[in-house]
């Protein structure tokens, strides 16, 4: 199981820091929200690897068996290492990379608030998003918030995965 884990952990985490590095250097002229859309198309990519890796664990390694806990255990084992990643890249990228990323995108979704809502709604909504702001500029909490995304994508995929693979 271990093997597996490395294995297919490793291909996850090599797809999101790609996904997100060439995401970072093409996108950012593109507007956030669709940003956003391809960050969490890139997670669900790269999150299928726990699909292949359960597959792989069944039929090569425990002899085409696979119960609900032992598919539950290696998908989450497995997704472990990509929501580390992507929680140690976020952190590298606001702080060392586009240390301006934080103000760049709380400007761009105040804007968002602004056109969108009326002038009371908007100092309300105001408000709770700078309270957010000040809450996002630790690097810990950059790291949970965005690992934790990873990983709770990851352990859908784990669930749906193991339900469609498991064989007695």
């Amino acid at each position: 199981m271990k093997t597996t884990t490395l294995r297919f952990g490793s291909y996850s985490s090599a797809t999101i820091l790609v996904l997100f590095t060439i995401s970072s250097l093409l996108m950012g002229t593109l507007s956030y929200t669709l940003q956003e859309v391809f960050g969490y198309a890139s997670i669900v990519l790269a999150s299928s690897f726990v699909y292949f890796g359960i597959k792989h664990y069944r039929d090569e390694v425990n002899d085409n068996k696979l119960s609900f806990i032992e598919g539950l255990k290696l998908g989450v084992l497995i997704i472990i290492l990509p929501s580390i990643a992507f929680g140690l890249f976020n952190v590298v990228y606001t702080e060392v990379i586009n240390p301006e990323f934080m103000d760049n995108y709380y400007s761009s979704y105040a804007e968002r608030l602004r056109s969108s809502l009326s002038a009371e709604q908007f100092k309300l909504q105001l408000a709770k998003l700078e309270s957010e702001k000040e809450l996002f500029q630790s690097p810990f909490a950059q790291f949970f918030f965005m690992g934790i995304t990873v990983f709770f994508i990851g352990i859908i995929g784990t669930v749906i995965s193991t339900l469609a693979l498991k064989r007695k």
